[in-house]
Order: C-alpha cells, then structure tokens, then sequence
C-alpha cells in the first residue's frame, strides 16, 4: 500500500467512524472533521511531494510505452488514466504556483500572522485534494504500464534506423 493510498483508508474508516450514515453521512463533530480532513489534505499534499518533481517524465515516458505496446497487453482504461493524471498535475501545478506568487509578494510586506498563513497553505490543500487524490487512485497505471512495456518483446529487426558508428568510432578494417 502506498502511502497516498494508507491516507486514504485512514480517512475513510475515519469518516465511517465519525459520521452518521442514517442522517446522509453527516459529521457527529464537524469541527473535529474538519481538522482531520485538513490533516488528510495536508498530508496528502506531502505524499505527493516526492513524485510532483518527475510526474511530467513519467507520464511522458508512460505515453511513450503506451504507444509500443502490443494492443493486446494494453489495457482500455490507460489512456483514460494518463489524461486524468496530467489533468490533474496541471492543476496541482497551477495551486503550486499560484501560492508561491503569494508568497513572493509578500516577501516585502509585514509577515502574516500563522493562522493566516496555516490557513491560505489549508485552502491550497483543500483545493487540491481532488486532484491528488487522482493521483493516488489512478497513479498505479504508470507502474502497471511499466510492467507491461518491460514484459514486452524487443521491437523487430529493422523497425527503426539502424545506429551508426561515428567516424571515432569506427569499426577497424573500415577505410573512407
């Protein structure tokens, strides 16, 4: 289990736990779960940490896989995942920034109190939490389509050009 995925189980047997299935699912505490859904948000955020700064390799590199790969080991959903995966990076990517511009201009201005900054960074998470959640539930195609590409034959003799030896390199016995 991932460590996105382990956030998210939390949340669900929290929730399961902390609401009223008879009345919708509304919160028992909604003071209580609105911090703990803050909490999820945040650390949902940091999971993702890791992966945000090569994300866009390793769609690029999946679609590329995807492309080589048999029809008959690729599955349906793939490129529907990809899509939604870097939907979802972009907009992560557009949060990123726009709080960073924040940030910046305000370097010159009196700091904010916490609250107001713990705050502006929970509304960021908020944001984002569907889109990372994107990330944690559809983020497995990258690893499943690397599988598969790993699995598959070397391409066939001839279907690309052949590679040239540079003039350095130059297998001996060959003259000009």
């Amino acid at each position: 289990m991932t460590e996105s995925e382990a956030i998210l189980a939390a949340w669900d047997a929290y929730s399961d736990q902390h609401t009223d299935a008879d009345s919708g699912g509304w919160p028992y505490d909604t003071s209580s779960y609105g911090w703990r859904m803050v909490q999820r948000d945040a650390e949902t955020w940091r999971a993702f940490q890791p992966v945000r700064s090569s994300a866009r390799e390793l769609l690029a590199t999946a679609a590329v896989q995807l492309q080589h790969l048999n029809a008959a080991d690729v599955e349906p959903r793939w490129a529907w995942q990809l899509a939604e995966l870097t939907r979802a990076l972009d907009k992560l990517e557009t949060l990123r920034r726009g709080h960073a511009e924040v940030r910046e201009a305000r370097r010159d201005l009196p700091p904010v109190p916490q609250k107001e900054f713990v705050d502006s960074l929970a509304e960021r998470n908020e944001e984002a939490w569907d889109y990372l959640n994107t990330w944690a539930t559809q983020g497995r195609a990258l690893l499943d389509i690397h599988a598969v590409a790993l699995k598959a034959p070397a391409r066939v003799a001839g279907a690309g050009p052949a590679p040239t030896a540079s003039p350095a390199h130059r297998p001996a016995g060959r003259s000009r």
